[in-house]
């Protein structure tokens, strides 16, 4: 098996699985798109022009992946109370962000994810993502929107 192959899966394997994760919210649905992600770098011919061509490729494979799943006649789906039970916080108040960030739609999640947690810019999410500029910026603004929403109502409870 080739050694550059075994680095990557290693370095990224783990992004890929949130990333997958978090558009999912199912995690044998984001196990298989990590797997069919890293497998199509195993086949891959063409070499990357650096490592960030690399993680950019795979992340908009990923992606990809993603998408095509959810529109599967044979999408598994499961309860959104399965989620918490992946990500253990210490702090209660990082558990219920988490929560309500698994309840936002899909591209609201992808594009949070991309940004708060792996440092993607707008314009890199849109291309990754296949969208405009100005669509991601909305969907940023949305989610939080309805984050800020979500997070006063389960403070007032």
């Amino acid at each position: 098996m080739d050694s550059g192959f075994e680095a990557a899966v290693e370095q990224y394997a783990d992004m890929i699985f949130r990333l997958a994760f978090s558009y999912l919210r199912n995690r044998a649905d984001a196990e298989d798109v990590m797997q069919e992600t890293l497998l199509k770098l195993y086949t891959q011919k063409k070499p990357f022009d650096s490592p960030e061509h690399q993680r950019y490729w795979l992340v908009r494979v990923a992606v990809n992946e993603c998408r095509r799943l959810l529109r599967s006649p044979w999408r598994r789906t499961g309860p959104l109370e399965e989620a918490p039970e992946i990500a253990v916080f210490d702090i209660p108040a990082q558990s219920e962000l988490y929560r309500q960030v698994m309840a936002l739609p899909p591209k609201y999640r992808a594009a949070v994810y991309l940004y708060y947690y792996e440092d993607y810019s707008v314009q890199e999410i849109a291309g990754l993502m296949g969208a405009k500029t100005s669509t991601v910026q909305t969907w940023l603004m949305r989610a939080r929107g309805q984050l800020r929403l979500k997070l006063k109502e389960a403070e007032s409870l």
